[in-house]
């Protein structure tokens, strides 16, 4: 098989991730199965944005490497019984495709691939039903294998067959499955709607047909009488249902997995167990919340326990007990951390290579028992995973989130110093907002690769110059650089710089001298110097 393509690995990471962001509201309006919490489209987009930021965070350079982060990512970030069956089916695809060898060809590699992933879903779910994303993915797996016979049959005329080929004819069999699902399982036709996880399943693939085609699937007419609106009122809870969702992850070997199978069956239903190699996620619904819990135990060590009340669940929560207002910041070093929570903010760990899920910063906002939560990412890649976590924020728990699209740490920091919780929640981030978007922000780091910049060409352990996100100086000395930074920032006036130090500038030096060049070249200036500690930028810095 030809050599697979990172780029074209990531650009599916990308789309798809924004494909399920985008149609996360409309997939959540299809779910009442198996249970009418309205959840379905954020737990897919949560479960991929996972494994997106794991691809980014480790940022492997052979592919291979990056097909596994991708699915390792999904399967720790899975949410919800859609997520953790979408988390088993993107492991089983990235799976066979990882291991493909030179010889195969592309086209059956995406067919077996496919039917990989089927399988693995089908094999992990308790009780398998027909009508939902396994039916949705089964079709698009037997259409790949269809066209690949067709084409080893002499059936097709033309070119030879192309893995894209094989991916637009499984993505097209998944919009025209997606539409007889409400056929197939009475509680969609009753509902008037094609099922949510078999929706989010024929996004997912659409995304994968651009990622390697460049062209956008037309959607296939829906079938006369099948709604994609759901009846007013059909969110009750089945009264003989389970009332709790347990999930967790849990170290355990592999043999032990069949045993936790069987312990779990019985005590509900809904039950999907995906994972390998010493790693699994668990997920059931049930009413007796420390049987499952205990059934873990036998088998390994379960963490990262969640347990939602469905009750609770579908009906629109308030914010009860929740009062006041908090700042939930994205910090990129321990010096950081410091600064913003003695600013009195929750921090969230981030910084390149370990930017945080829409997951953690969820559990922030959440946690914080603040009926009013302002967000700083304080990152342009953080900033889409909160504004995913806002949403769900205020429409699952009834807080009032507002995310304020800060683009470096050292914007957050002039946020955060104008917080004023007296006021309204409006005026605060009205006021928050300004002050960060007339913070011009700039940094120094050292290359890492060999590239082209808006300032040149650079190469490895070159020294490079960023004001708002734009590399403008190549050069070889770090102070240098971070005057030539200076200047230009202070040049359009100011008057309070802010200088964040880095792991690099472990003795402060750096920043103690860029200071000095303030005072002696700009006099009329204050600075203030603090030690951030971040990584792969020796120096922040800020003019307001």
């Amino acid at each position: 098989m030809a050599a697979l393509d990172l780029r074209v690995i990531h650009s599916f990471a990308d789309l798809a991730t924004d494909a399920l962001a985008a149609h996360r509201e409309e997939i959540d309006a299809l779910n009442v199965f198996p249970v009418p919490d309205g959840d379905t489209g954020t737990n897919l987009y949560l479960t991929i944005a996972a494994g997106r930021d794991r691809l980014r965070d480790e940022a492997p350079v052979e592919p291979e490497e990056a097909l596994r982060a991708f699915a390792r990512g999904a399967l720790l970030g899975a949410r919800g019984n859609s997520g953790v069956i979408l988390a088993e089916m993107v492991g089983a695809l990235m799976r066979r495709v990882a291991e493909a060898g030179p010889h195969e060809r592309r086209a059956v590699v995406v067919a077996e691939a496919l039917r990989s992933a089927a399988e693995a879903s089908y094999a992990a779910v308790g009780d398998p039903r027909e009508g939902t994303m396994l039916t949705v993915l089964k079709a698009a797996a037997d259409a790949a294998a269809q066209a690949v016979e067709a084409a080893d049959a002499g059936d097709v005329a033309g070119s030879p067959l192309r893995g894209r080929d094989v991916i637009a004819a499984a993505a097209r069999a998944a919009r025209e499955s997606l539409v007889h699902t409400p056929e197939q399982l009475d509680v969609l036709a009753e509902a008037g709607v094609v099922d949510a996880g078999g929706r989010g399943v024929s996004v997912l693939l659409d995304a994968y047909e651009t990622a390697v085609t460049g062209r956008r699937p037309v959607p296939v007419p829906t079938a006369p009488g099948t709604h994609t609106i759901p009846v007013p009122g059909h969110t009750e809870l089945r009264a003989d249902g389970p009332a709790y969702e347990v999930m967790y992850l849990l170290d355990a070997e592999d043999g032990q997995i069949a045993t936790l199978r069987k312990a779990l069956a019985p005590l509900g239903d809904s039950l999907v167990v995906v994972g390998g190699d010493g790693i699994w996620n668990v997920h059931v619904h049930v009413d007796d919340v420390g049987a499952a819990i205990e059934a873990g135990i036998a088998a390994g060590r379960p963490h990262s326990i969640h347990v939602t009340h469905f009750a609770e669940q579908v009906a629109p929560r308030a914010p009860v007990g929740r009062a006041g207002r908090r700042v939930v910041a994205v910090a990129a070093g321990p010096g950081l951390t410091r600064l913003f929570e003695s600013a009195g903010a929750v921090v969230v760990e981030g910084g390149p290579r370990r930017r945080p899920s829409s997951s953690l910063l969820l559990a922030a906002i959440t946690d914080c028992g603040a009926a009013e939560v302002i967000v700083l990412p304080n990152d342009h890649d953080s900033a889409r995973a909160a504004e995913a976590a806002a949403r769900a924020a205020e429409e699952d728990f009834g807080i009032q989130v507002a995310v304020i699209p800060t683009q470096a740490q050292v914007q957050g920091l002039a946020a955060m110093a104008v917080h004023e919780p007296g006021r309204s929640f409006d005026k605060d981030v009205l006021e928050m907002t300004a002050t960060a978007r007339h913070a011009r922000h700039g940094a120094v780091t050292i290359a890492t690769k060999r590239a082209i910049t808006m300032a040149g060409p650079c190469m490895p352990g070159d020294v490079l110059g960023v004001i708002d996100g734009d590399f403008v100086k190549v050069g070889h000395d770090l102070a240098e650089v971070a005057r030539h930074i200076l200047g230009r920032l202070v040049g359009g006036g100011g008057e309070l710089v802010t200088i964040v130090s880095g792991q690099e500038d472990t003795d402060g030096r750096l920043a103690a001298a860029a200071a000095a060049w303030l005072e002696d070249h700009h006099p009329t200036v204050d600075a203030v110097v603090y030690d951030g500690g971040q990584e792969r930028y020796p120096l922040l810095m800020s003019v307001e």
